[in-house]
């Protein structure tokens, strides 16, 4: 077994003499110098620093600030024929583990290297434990331990450093967006613009204007030019979310961009390049979107080149505990182990976003200190939609699925006041899909 390094800083000889002999006869490997800038030289070797608080030149607070500002996590134990209280709160305040005053008996120094040794131990292992469990069981601040997401992870950790485009895909909810971001700031891009683009919430006819720029005049309004969100993210990544929404004619334009990494403004003709990384993201199936003919197959295949499919909450319920201790430390509460096993039993339509959600309104609203089973807000109307299989979910007397499906679409248009962006967002359907379905109703 390898001997602990004890490095002794002392001036007077004798004493220093004297601790060498004791500590190496208690089976430390023992070095001592004299002064501090010797002892900085060889401080990257010891496990612990014993150090005089005096000594010529550098002080040994001194040498405390210097080892703090190189980030050393060796304990430093300071000795001091001066045992002040002010002496010792100095010491402890620059970083000393232990505040040792002269004379002492050489079996209390042992005991206190002893046990400023196993505290160095406890930390190195604490230290080394989080940083194995940040490796293995989170990719930054996302949290899976399933073995779904670690694949995600071992996915995204080879791919981040290239070039390559991305396509996520997954219900609302289960963490593109943070994927995006964490494949940015894992690339050689992370110091250049990360832009998200939301193609469901920009208008069809401001879309082109948005993601391209336009010139002062291109339109009634444009009384100045304006870049796009291509142009702004050149040399950083574009994260394109609900791609599936991007009608045909922009789509051919997102295809060239791709292609030949160059577009227009609208209203000029001068031809601007773009370095951008592209990652797309998509809660709806792309392929039955390419059935329908509101996709393009050829840009579908420039996007799908590195797919990663995030598989929704209820298929990985062993990440549940963890997510949910993870905000529960994010609004100071705490959950029950009651609590614990009724989300465990639910089926997260809504994914991390919805029991995020919950353990946030569950924690305000709780009773008492934490949260019971009884505290735990779960959506009614939810949780009777997920309970699929029940007797009483059938169609409604006299209504055809057709006339169902009809009606359900009509009351979202009348409640997005007409505007279909906002019904799909209702309906769960991206804005290609909806207008396929009205097409086939004849509504315009």
């Amino acid at each position: 077994m390898t001997r602990q390094a004890i490095l002794v800083i002392e001036d007077e000889e004798k004493q220093r003499r004297v601790i060498g002999l004791h500590l190496s006869s208690a089976g430390f490997q023992v070095k001592a110098v004299g002064t501090a800038e010797e002892g900085l030289k060889l401080a990257g070797d010891a496990d612990l620093i014993l150090t005089d608080l005096k000594l010529p030149g550098m002080t040994g607070l001194e040498l405390l600030e210097r080892l703090k500002g190189q980030n050393s996590y060796t304990p430093v134990i300071v000795m001091s024929a001066f045992g002040t209280v002010e002496n010792a709160v100095e010491a402890m305040k620059k970083g000393a583990v232990d505040f040792l005053p002269k004379p002492f008996s050489l079996d209390h120094l042992t005991v206190v290297v002893e046990k400023a040794l196993e505290v160095r131990k406890l930390r190195d292992e604490n230290r080394e434990l989080r940083e194995a469990l940040g490796k293995r069981y989170q990719f930054e601040n996302i949290i899976g331990r399933s073995q779904a997401m670690q694949e995600i992870f071992a996915t995204v950790t080879r791919v981040a450093g290239t070039r390559a485009t991305v396509l996520l895909a997954g219900e609302s909810g289960v963490g593109k967006d943070m994927i995006a971001r964490a494949i940015h700031q894992h690339s050689p891009r992370r110091d250049r613009p990360f832009v998200k683009i939301n193609c469901t919430a920009i208008p069809e006819n401001l879309m082109e204007s948005e993601l391209f720029g336009y010139e002062k005049g291109a339109f009634t309004g444009a009384n100045v030019s304006k870049p796009g969100k291509f142009e702004i993210a050149d040399t950083g990544t574009v994260f394109l979310d609900e791609i599936g929404d991007v009608p045909p004619s922009i789509q051919v334009k997102l295809l060239r961009v791709l292609q030949e990494r160059e577009f227009e403004r609208l209203g000029s003709n001068k031809t601007l390049r773009t370095d951008v990384r592209v990652i797309a993201a998509t809660n709806v199936d792309l392929r039955a979107a390419l059935e329908q003919g509101t996709f393009r197959e050829d840009l579908y295949y420039r996007l799908n080149v590195v797919p990663l499919d995030i598989p929704p909450l209820r298929e990985r319920k062993e990440d549940i505990p963890y997510l949910v201790e993870h905000f529960a430390k994010k609004f100071g509460g705490e959950i029950s182990e009651s609590a614990l096993e009724r989300l465990m039993s639910y089926h997260w339509p809504g994914n991390v976003r919805e029991l995020e959600n919950v353990v946030e309104r569950s924690i305000l609203l709780a009773r008492g200190p934490r949260v019971e089973a009884e505290d735990t807000r779960i959506d009614t109307v939810a949780r009777a939609r997920a309970s699929s299989g029940a007797a009483d979910h059938f169609l409604p007397e006299g209504m055809t699925l057709d006339e169902y499906e009809q009606s359900i679409i009509r009351e979202a248009l009348k409640r997005a006041n007409g505007n279909k962006s906002q019904a799909a967002r209702l309906l769960g359907l991206t804005r290609n899909a909806l207008r396929y379905r009205l097409a086939q109703m004849g509504i315009e």
